[in-house]
């Protein structure tokens, strides 16, 4: 995984991490040949339409590596891990796959998403394939040798961050209906939405690393403050990214009336913006027109300071108790590169 200029140093693990997770991945779908089980693998990137093997783009896989790093960070065994790990990434592939059926999107990772090539049942029935996967994967912690006990919460984990995460996927479709989101109820949404998996990453990883609760504790604050600065990056990314990089239409969340911070930040600062908001559908000089006022109130600016707000607090909290030095440049650069990914 190639994670940019700002992530230099200890990339070479992480690429390493990022094999050996898609080889446990894999594992996953061992017995599984119905041709229903192609759709989940044409999601990951591992086959085409027709079942073909090709090589795709894939996902970052940002909340796999950030549970080994934890774990090996606290003195844990990152092989040990790799179930778990490889379970938080199918895990989130289920919300990608459904994410894209709510929102109806056209394209993910440059290619078709899985509802626009099967529809929107069968996307569904693919989706909740994958969280089943992912539990499933999760009890493969009992042949690393690791205790009934900690396998058991380990699934809790997932699970109670899987919950959280629909939560947040909840409040966030009632935003789209309102037009008085503050910037504070935004935040709370995004610390179940996407910040709850990357939390539960950490805190998962951390628990099968040690038994040193404060330690466990440091983690999951360090995994909190990831995904925040991780989505408020997102939003900035929604309205100003690169179709070539990110893979998604530039603007579209402006198209959509997406309630991103960037939008919340000048809905409250801007007249003009509501009215544009209220309408149904924006036609093209009408979204020009948003992104201009999103410009004119230093939406962009207010949110990347926001991003870089919480990625220092997660450095802070890398700083509470000693870790391991290697795992921990490396959860360094996980924040650094979250804050100020242009993909």
């Amino acid at each position: 995984m190639k994670l940019g200029p700002a992530t230099k140093g200890s990339s070479a693990s992480l690429e390493q991490h990022h094999s050996e997770i898609e080889e446990e991945l894999k594992k996953s779908f061992e017995g599984h040949e119905l041709p229903f089980y192609n759709l989940l693998r044409y999601h990951l990137g591992w086959v085409d339409p027709e079942g073909k093997p090709t090589q795709a783009v894939k996902g970052k896989s940002l909340r796999a590596i950030l549970c080994l790093l934890a774990g090996e960070a606290v003195g844990g065994n990152p092989q040990e891990i790799l179930p778990a790990a490889a379970a938080l990434e199918l895990l989130h592939n289920f919300t990608l796959i459904h994410d894209d059926v709510q929102d109806e999107d056209l394209e993910r990772r440059h290619r078709p998403t899985v509802w626009a090539i099967w529809g929107k049942p069968q996307a569904i029935n693919a989706g909740d394939a994958l969280h089943t996967l992912a539990a499933l994967t999760v009890l493969r912690l009992r042949e690393k040798d690791i205790s009934a006990e900690k396998v058991i919460r380990a699934l809790q984990i997932l699970e109670e961050s899987c919950l959280k995460l629909i939560e947040g996927q909840y409040l966030d479709l009632i935003f789209e209906e309102r037009l008085d989101i503050r910037v504070e109820a935004y935040l709370k949404m995004v610390e179940r939405k996407t910040a709850a998996l990357f939390e539960g990453a950490a805190w998962m990883g951390a628990s099968l690393g040690t038994d040193d609760e404060e330690l466990v504790t440091a983690l999951r604050g360090y995994g909190k403050e990831l995904g925040l600065a991780f989505q408020i990056r997102d939003d900035i990314l929604g309205i100003w990214g690169s179709e070539e990089k990110t893979g998604k239409k530039p603007r579209a969340d402006i198209r959509r009336r997406k309630k991103t911070l960037p939008v919340i930040h000048a809905l409250e600062r801007s007249g003009e913006l509501r009215q544009l908001y209220q309408k149904k559908e924006l036609q093209e000089e009408e979204v020009n027109l948003a992104v201009e006022i999103l410009e004119r109130c230093g939406s962009r600016e207010f949110a990347q300071e926001l991003a870089q707000e919480h990625c220092h607090q997660a450095l802070a909290r890398l700083a509470e108790f000693p870790l391991r030095k290697s795992p921990k440049e490396s959860l360094k650069e996980l924040a650094l590169f979250s804050a100020k990914r242009d993909f």
